[in-house]
């Protein structure tokens, strides 16, 4: 008996191995399912990246610079012929 009550425990150790590894991956498949549902929520809601927000905040930072700058500019350039008058 004690040999059989052996092979039932490894049996049973090796479908709970297994149940382990089959739930495991199907936890793999739902995490897959999910992110590709919320990605493409994302894309048809038109949500940018964030990479792609941090590139155009830079680019906007630049051309306020740019802006100021040439607001400077500008503005000498009025003194100065307002000053020949």
């Amino acid at each position: 008996m004690p040999q059989t009550t052996g092979r039932v425990f490894d049996e049973i150790a090796r479908l709970m191995t297994d149940a382990a590894g089959a739930l495991q991956g199907a936890r793999g498949e739902v995490d897959n399912v999910m992110r590709s549902k919320a990605e493409k929520i994302l894309r048809d809601l038109d949500i940018v990246q964030r990479e792609e927000f941090e590139a155009v905040k830079i680019m906007a930072t630049k051309a306020r610079e740019e802006n100021d700058e040439l607001r400077a500019q500008i503005k000498a350039l009025h003194d100065q012929i307002t000053s020949m008058k």
